[in-house]
């Protein structure tokens, strides 16, 4: 089963943001809405969660993810898919954010190989807009964060 794990970022301003990466590539050149996501990424042998979600933060963003995590727990969209998810008050530029890339094939099964930046865009959303914007499968960790965040004394 795959594991992938990421972090997200939120700030507060006159209301709280959330930071969230748009995938790069032709097949996401066009998709907005719902084609949004946490910086995170695959778990490699013998990382934790943890570890792999601060690994694909400094990967996806070029920033070191600093200050104290909180878990928000896993989702599993798939059957042979989990995603665990952790928040950190954090701010940053997104015109700063450096992601790496990958070689893709495309058009798919056709054997051409090209390769693209893993992220092409970051910006910051109101909770509202990072509903809209997020993939279905990540909302929940915007609805646990939510949750968390109104509880506790701002």
């Amino acid at each position: 089963m795959k594991h992938s794990a990421g972090i997200l970022l939120y700030r507060k301003r006159n209301n709280i943001e959330y930071f969230l990466t748009h995938p790069g590539g032709p097949y996401w050149s066009h998709k907005d809405l719902g084609s949004w996501s946490i910086p995170k990424g695959l778990l490699e042998s013998g990382e934790s969660p943890l570890e792999a979600a601060l690994r694909e933060f400094k990967e996806e963003t070029g920033f070191q993810a600093l200050g104290d995590l909180l878990e928000l727990g896993s989702v599993k969209p798939h059957s042979n898919r989990i995603i665990t998810a952790y928040a950190l008050e954090m701010d940053l530029d997104p015109e700063k954010v450096v992601c790496n890339s990958c070689i893709i094939e495309w058009p798919p099964k056709s054997g051409k190989k090209m390769e693209i930046v893993e992220n092409d865009k970051a910006e910051w959303f109101d909770y509202s807009k990072a509903l809209e914007k997020i993939f279905k499968s990540q909302r929940e960790f915007l609805f646990r964060l939510q949750n968390i965040l109104n509880s506790s004394p701002l």
